[in-house]
């Protein structure tokens, strides 16, 4: 993968072309990696953390970097990812056993998934406001609890690869200038720290790397759409990532992607742009997630808190009258909903010989059931509550709501 062998595909000293992009990632590894006795790639599915992990592999294949004495891929399964990352993830997994790559599928615990947690416990959609419980809960803490499980099983140190780049987010590039010179960092090495944020106890054994720092987003289509698909470089299927976000260069913030009908997105883009995509119009039915979400935030499905205390005062301060979790009306409609759409995409999905959609098993639809049937409220809650569409005048202060006079 030199210059000499591979032309730039864009001209103009503006932009960083795919050779000097690939240069500057092997000159980050080659500085950090050596020192590390192995390393663990944390791979969302997305557009740069698979071209990170594809990358990586392509280079250690080459004789381009030095391979550690063990690389760990964690493949973070949301289990609401959209159907054409989901098959693509799948396909390079069986890529990388092939390789004899050892890739771990990191999952956040039945009773804390997406949907389980939701419906089985009750806990309202999140939103960006004031309750952003979901990244943390399904990919965050999964991710944290197998790489320090991981870290048990090896001695030395350990590098932490992830596809962190500038440009992906205004928040996450401020981070990144005020964190510039950490932990001895020089510029064009990536952005190198010495602990992995989140991780307990492992100090001093494990750093974390982004050698994709200074890709821009037209070098992680390049790759992913020309170059890693290619018998020279891997032959990747990481075709299909890149038309899951449109490959539109000119701008970035469109590209992105998150679960299926997320609640903290304002439009459905990536949705929309697969729906567009010929061989991927059976997945139509998906787009009433998101209303599905917002509905179950209003008041008529929620309990809410009757701003009395337990002695039957009027409490006083901050959210006393607080709206709280799904009834259980509410619960089991939006499982009836959730599962008969994805039942009409599988149906659709089979008709056609295409992939169909995974974001809700049998497994957790009855696990829903059980919580639903045990009467589980989160904490703080006991279901006695009013819903948040009661008027406060007809509620009593014991908590009891008045009946309606006919």
């Amino acid at each position: 993968m030199t210059s000499r062998a591979q032309p730039s595909l864009f001209d103009g000293s503006k932009r960083l072309v795919y050779d000097e992009a690939v240069e500057l990632t092997i000159a980050s590894l080659t500085a950090y990696g050596p020192a590390h006795d192995h390393w663990c790639i944390a791979w969302s599915g997305g557009k740069d953390s698979s071209a990170l992990l594809t990358l990586v592999v392509h280079l250690i294949d080459a004789g381009r970097i030095s391979a550690p004495r063990s690389l760990t891929v964690f493949y973070a399964d949301t289990r609401q990812e959209l159907p054409p990352l989901q098959a693509s993830a799948k396909a390079i997994m069986a890529q990388l056993a092939a390789r004899g790559i050892r890739c771990e599928v990191v999952m956040a615990p039945m009773d804390k998934r997406f949907l389980v947690y939701m419906l089985g416990r009750g806990v309202p959609p999140p939103n960006n406001n004031t309750f952003r419980w979901c990244t943390r809960q399904i990919k965050v803490d999964p991710m944290a609890a197998a790489v320090e499980a991981r870290l048990d099983e090896l001695d030395g140190k350990i590098l932490m690869l992830t596809g962190v780049r500038q440009g992906e987010s205004a928040v996450r590039d401020q981070r990144i200038v005020m964190s510039c010179g950490k932990d001895g960092a020089e510029c064009g090495q990536g952005w190198f720290q010495e602990v992995l944020p989140n991780a307990k106890g492992v100090r001093g054994r494990i750093a974390t790397l982004a050698p994709l720092l200074h890709w821009r987003v037209c070098n992680v289509w390049d790759w992913l759409r020309i170059y890693a698909p290619m018998t020279a470089y891997g032959g990747w299927a990481t075709a299909a990532i890149a038309d899951a976000y449109g490959g539109d260069e000119a701008a970035e913030i469109a590209a992105r992607t998150g679960c299926i009908g997320c609640p903290l997105a304002s439009q459905e883009l990536a949705l929309e742009t697969i729906l567009r995509s010929p061989g991927w119009e059976h997945l139509a039915p998906l787009r009433g997630l998101k209303p599905l979400y917002r509905e179950l935030r209003e008041p008529r499905h929620r309990l809410k808190k009757t701003g009395f205390g337990e002695a039957g005062e009027l409490a006083t301060g901050k959210n006393k009258q607080r709206m709280g979790p799904l009834t259980f009306e509410a619960r089991r409609m939006a499982l009836a909903r959730i599962e008969a759409i994805q039942a009409m995409c599988n149906d659709a999905a089979d008709r056609r010989g295409r992939p169909g959609v995974d974001i809700l098993s049998i497994e957790e639809a009855t696990r829903i059931r059980v919580l639903i049937s045990a009467g589980t409220w989160p904490n703080g809650w006991d279901g006695d509550e009013p819903t948040a569409d009661t008027p406060l005048d007809s509620v009593f202060r014991d908590g009891s709501v008045q009946p309606l006079m006919l």
